[in-house]
């Protein structure tokens, strides 16, 4: 793994010290480690997680593999020195870890024992693999990979250069079998491959590393895939193509390995995607839109169990009024988590009666869980809400393990307290939120509130200790501020109903819920109403705009990769049917919805100062919509500065242009609202 001492302890305290009244130094928020999804060993003795730290030298992220026995102390499996390691999987008999790697061939299949030593490559695909998983016996793996150019295609770059027709820019990826014998792995090259007929030495056999024959070909993307049990055939999602859009029209099909007969056993009008085997192969559940491809952004997605030998579907889950993520179908039953507010619930649902029950989780926030196929053991990601994210290991029995100590990393951090809050909108809708304290608090004195928005709009802010992205929510809270996190109409775990109620009422009952909430607080006599700010990214950028352009309320507000003018947004998103979907219309067949909910619409009402922030090459919020709501602020002599972040998407994904962001919206803020001179970056 690299690590790299970029700071020495000087820098940390000088930028300390111009983080004013912040103790937590931005580099050292951004360089803190994250585990990722676990997986445990078909024996459950063993379980595998990635650990992502951050490389500041490259100005990235690197992920390595770590591995825990029964629970004990983990050690680091893999050392990339370029590049990372990633999605580790046992092979079925507990021997040995595959994982994915880009070292230096693009990205190939590795295979390291349990026990440790060099990892051993088993792919040598010229054009890299994508996703993998080993059949059931261990004796094959499958995996996708993109289609390469096509003589034709290649002719045509030559002769023409590079251009694209929109809508027609895509590789479709297929399904690739390849045999795996361990020796042939291990003792390829040792051995001359004889093929003459007068040779006198036909023994022993050649050696060499096995080829991937494809299984799947047609007009058509695979986009998932799962082996049967009895590893004779592989379920797979089969999409038009590989373009975002393209899953709205998503069905299911089933792959005969030795015949490689396909057959589309699951075609509805909208989206079919499958989830999880039947532990004896005879059934899977799959999830799907069935016919809604008009409100299936904002409303439940549906479970089926499909019957192979019936060739029949039933809906089950259809009681449990949030969206459900399968994590296993074993032999006790089928095991799924769904949002219960800010917290996950854990359930346990009887396949043949449909009936769920609630598991008792001593976590306010389940992850994946990943269960181990010959015993009761599970690996679980997940945290308690004053926690950061750990593994855990044992039986719903009890004894649970804390395989991973992430959270030694803040404990001596002044880090927020965490209250969550109620209230009643505008329309009389019950609003949740997280409220953000010093630690120090006292309700007798009045503090600058600033308020952050969640994104999606079906996302969900819970209470954490580290919260912010590119907002350094910890240090203005030490600073002296309290920050208001909402979870505003539309946002998960509240059910299907208020998931809908910003249908057709984008941006305006957002709105209610955010002034609601600063009401609510101000009516406990804390807040300082001549002190706020408002912030938010993607969906909260967007409701960010909204308020900048329809309050007076804030004294700055910052949008990250909002949208401003939803006409705009329509006709150059890379999700065009979301836009439908929410404002039940187009642009063509309704021109004053688009009206009624663009922040654009009031800008001569705007005057608030307003920091833009937006990547370069963002295909989901297209940068339009950020040059927009500039030149509308510039043209009324508003305070204003676009920040556009070079190479980037709708997400800030490096470490240093994350830093530039948080400092950007730290000095933003820290003028408007705490009242303190303006500034630039630092750089010594």
């Amino acid at each position: 793994m690299k690590y790299c001492l970029v700071f020495c302890l000087g820098l940390i305290s000088f930028l300390s010290t111009a983080q004013k009244n912040a103790s937590i130094a931005f580099e050292k928020w951004l360089s803190l480690k994250q585990v990722g999804t676990p997986v445990i060993s078909p024996n459950g003795k063993y379980i595998a997680y990635t650990l992502t730290s951050t490389d500041w030298t490259s100005n990235g992220y690197d992920s390595e593999i770590w591995l825990s026995k029964e629970g004990g102390t983990p050690i680091q499996l893999t050392r990339t020195s370029k590049g990372s390691s990633s999605s580790p999987a046992f092979t079925p008999d507990n021997q040995f870890i595959s994982f994915l790697s880009d070292r230096g061939e693009k990205t190939q299949l590795y295979l390291i024992p349990v026990d440790g030593g060099e990892a051993l490559q088993i792919t040598k695909d010229e054009d890299g693999i994508g996703g993998y998983e080993w059949s059931p016996n261990g004796r094959q793996l499958v995996y996708t990979k993109a289609d390469p150019d096509s003589r034709k295609e290649k002719a045509v770059k030559e002769r023409y250069g590079a251009f694209a027709v929109e809508g027609e820019e895509y590789k479709l990826s297929h399904l690739w079998l390849l045999p795996f014998n361990y020796d042939s792995v291990l003792l390829a090259g040792l051995y001359p491959c004889y093929t003459g007929k007068d040779s006198s030495n036909r023994k022993p056999d050649c050696y060499k590393i096995s080829v991937a024959k494809k299984l799947t070909d047609g007009n058509f993307t695979v986009a998932g895939f799962s082996w049967s049990p009895t590893g004779t055939a592989i379920l797979f999602n089969k999409q038009p193509n590989p373009l975002i859009n393209s899953s709205l029209y998503s069905d299911i099909a089933l792959v005969d390995i030795s015949t490689k007969k396909i057959e589309t056993l699951i075609s509805n009008p909208s989206s079919d995607g499958l989830t999880e085997w039947a532990p004896d192969g005879n059934a899977f559940i799959y999830r799907s839109s069935v016919d809604d491809s008009i409100s299936n952004f904002f409303r439940n997605g549906r479970l089926f169990i499909y019957d192979l030998s019936t060739k029949k579907s039933r809906e089950i889950g259809a009681d449990i009024d949030e969206n459900k993520s399968i994590y296993t179908w074993n032999e006790k039953g089928i095991y799924f988590g769904a949002s219960q507010k800010m917290k996950t619930a854990v359930y346990r649902m009887d396949p043949q009666t449909g009936i769920s029950k609630q598991l008792s989780v001593p976590l306010d926030n389940t992850g994946t869980i990943s269960f181990a196929r010959k015993s009761d053991l599970m690996a679980i990601a997940g945290r308690n809400f004053s926690d950061l994210n750990e593994i855990y290991y044992g039986t719903w029995e009890g004894n649970w393990k804390k395989v991973t100590n992430i959270n030694a990393q803040i404990s001596n951090w002044n880090t927020p307290v965490n209250e969550i809050v109620e209230w009643k909108s505008k329309d009389g809708a019950s609003i949740e939120g997280v409220l953000l304290k010093p630690r120090n608090f006292d309700p007798s004195k009045k503090y600058p509130l600033l308020v952050m928005i969640h994104g999606g709009p079906t996302g969900i802010d819970r209470p954490e200790p580290t919260p912010g992205g590119v907002y350094p929510v910890m240090q203005w809270v030490e600073k002296g501020a309290l920050v208001l996190r909402v979870n505003y109409r539309g946002s998960a775990g509240y059910g299907e109903k208020f998931r809908s109620l910003n249908v057709r009422n984008l941006g305006v009952g957002d709105m209610w819920d955010v002034v609601s909430g600063i009401e609510s607080l101000q009516k406990r006599g804390f807040i300082d109403t001549a002190r706020m700010g408002c912030m938010g990214w993607s969906q909260g950028g967007y409701i960010s705009a909204f308020l900048t352009t329809n309050t007076t309320m804030f004294k700055a507000i910052s949008v990250g990769a909002g949208i401003s003018n939803w006409i705009t947004y329509y006709v150059s998103t890379d999700i065009t049917p979301f836009t439908r979907q929410y404002l039940k219309a187009t642009p063509w067949e309704d021109m004053s919805i688009y009206q009624r909910t663009s922040p654009m619409t009031n800008i001569n009402k705007a005057s608030t100062p307003t920091l833009i922030q937006h990547g370069e090459f963002d295909k989901r919020v297209p940068i339009p919509n950020a040059y927009e709501l500039y030149r509308g602020l510039q043209d009324r002599h508003i305070p204003s500065k676009l920040v556009v972040y070079k190479g980037f998407g709708h997400g800030i994904t490096k470490p240093k242009e994350r830093l530039a962001a948080i400092w950007h919206n730290w000095l933003w803020f820290n003028h408007y609202v705490f009242g303190e001179p303006e500034e630039s970056l630092p750089v010594d």
